[in-house]
Formats: C-alpha cells, structure tokens, sequence
C-alpha cells in the first residue's frame, strides 16, 4: 500500500509515447507500489512493465468497458487500495476513459493525482514551429456528423493554433476536409512517430499534404498541428462575406438602426473594405 489511511488513491500515470526511457522516476515507483495497474490495453502497458521489471497485476480499462469498470475501480479504491491508471501511451484522460475515473472518484471522495510525463499533443506542438502560445486541441475529429461540424465551424474561425490527432485509415478524408475548409494554401504539420527513431514532422500546406498522401498510404499514428487564421485572413474573410450581399441591403441594415445615408455609406465601406466613394459610386450605378 502506498497511503496508510483506509481510503486508496488513483494515481494517473503518464507512460512513454515511444522511447521507453521517457519515463519518470515517480512514475515507475508508483507502478511498483500500486496494488494494480488499469490500463487502456494491457498488452501494451505489459511491455513496460516487463522492461521495468515491474509485477504489479494488471487489469483492462478501456472506452468499451468503463461503464462496467468504473464502480469496480472506485469499490478497490474505498476498500483501500491505490490503482495506477496508464493509457496505451502518453498521459491518462487525453483523448481516453481516463477522465471518467477521475470523475467517479471525487464523486465518491477518493483523492486523485496525476505525475507529469509524456503527452503526444504538446510533443507535437513544440516540435511543429507553430505558435505555441494559444493553442486548442481537440483530439480525434468526430465521425458524428454534428460534432464533427461544429468542430469544423470552430476551426474557420479560429487564429489560434489547433491540434488533432488522427488514425492512417481517415487521414486523407480529414485532410481534404481541412482543405475545403481552410483552403489549400493553409499551413499544417504532420508528425508521426514522435519519440522514435524515425520520428517525422512534415511541413505543408494543405494542398500539398493531401496531395502528399494520394501519392503516400498513410501508416502510423498522426499528430495534425494546424496554423490558426491570421488577423488579416479573418478580416478578409469577413470583408467578403459582406461583399457577398446586395450593397442596398447592406445600406438598409445601417439605415434602419437610425444613420443617416452619409453614416451608412462608411459604415458599408468599411464592412467591404473599400472607399466611401466607390459605395457612392456603386450606388449611383444601381439608381
């Protein structure tokens, strides 16, 4: 036992996402000294153990058995034990059941705590080279078709750099949606094997990176890193939105909140991004 009070505790484990030496020194003696060990597939977490010499039991917790799982966990932890949670790779509750635990056990009063370690979505973005100072991840793009396009909605409007993660199998269908999205020119870094000896970043813009992948079967594990907007792409885009609608109902919208004519035609100009006089002008046209 690791606490000597007769609550256990959850221990979130962050394991290698690929060299087995990215570990911590707490995470191993924490995986020695937990009365069992959950994870994602225990036929991977076996292999760290085994490198590691470690012989603590090992049980299965993954997304199609957490329901049934959960209150079995939280039962061993109010009975007193500690439990080590480890995801296939990386650190519990990203883009895995983990969080759901977490959650079932400060319902119950059970303490939590997570040891730092590896995580694939940071890797990625310090070795992309885009802006790192806002960042949004949102992990597997959704295969519902709400979700996934207001996931998409999110991302035309954002200017800050956002993170997916994506199987080989869909990587050409997410990276065609991305390009009718964003469109081909937009910036996108792709990394895979991350921590390997053949860890790979590829610079592109979109259209070369679906073109890339017709050309190359995706294989691995991808890690997407996309370019947020700039300020100027959002304004433009806004600029043509408005440009897209009849100038006398864009002048109506004005009007009809009490400017005068005058007031109007700037605040269409600069809507449009053009000059008051081309909106006169415009309008004279259209008498």
């Amino acid at each position: 036992m690791i606490r000597e009070d007769k609550t256990g505790m959850l221990y979130l484990c962050a394991t290698p996402i690929g060299n087995l030496e990215d570990v911590t020194l707490r995470v191993l003696r924490i995986l020695k000294e937990a009365d069992v060990v959950a994870a994602e597939d225990t036929r991977q977490s076996i292999k760290l153990l085994n490198h590691y010499e470690i012989k603590t039991p090992l049980v299965s917790y993954h997304e199609h058995n957490k329901y049934e799982k959960t209150p079995v966990l939280v039962q061993r932890m109010l009975k007193g034990e500690t439990i080590a949670l480890v995801t296939d790779a990386g650190t519990p509750a990203i883009s895995d059941p983990g969080e759901d635990l977490v959650r079932a056990c400060y319902e119950a009063g059970i303490p939590v705590t997570s040891l730092p370690g590896p995580a694939a979505v940071i890797t990625a973005l310090t070795l992309s080279g885009m802006p790192a100072r806002r960042f949004t991840f949102e992990g597997f793009l959704s295969v519902d078709k709400k979700e996934r396009k207001e996931v998409l909605d999110r991302l035309e409007r954002t200017t800050c750099t956002t993170i997916f993660y994506e199987a080989p199998h869909r990587l050409k269908k997410t990276l065609a949606l991305f390009c009718e999205i964003l469109g081909e020119n937009h910036r996108i870094a792709i990394c895979k094997e991350l921590t390997k000896k053949h860890e790979t970043v590829l610079h592109f813009t979109l259209g070369e990176a679906v073109a890339y992948y017709e050309a190359n079967e995706p294989k691995g594990e991808f890690v997407l890193v996309l370019e947020g907007k700039s300020a100027e792409d959002m304004n433009r885009a806004k600029q043509e939105k408005w440009q897209e609608m009849p100038l006398p109902k864009h002048m109506k919208i004005y009007e009809d909140k009490g400017l005068s004519r005058k007031e109007a035609m700037k605040a269409v100009a600069k809507d449009r991004g053009v000059s008051k006089r081309e909106i006169y002008a415009k309008l004279l046209e259209d008498e």
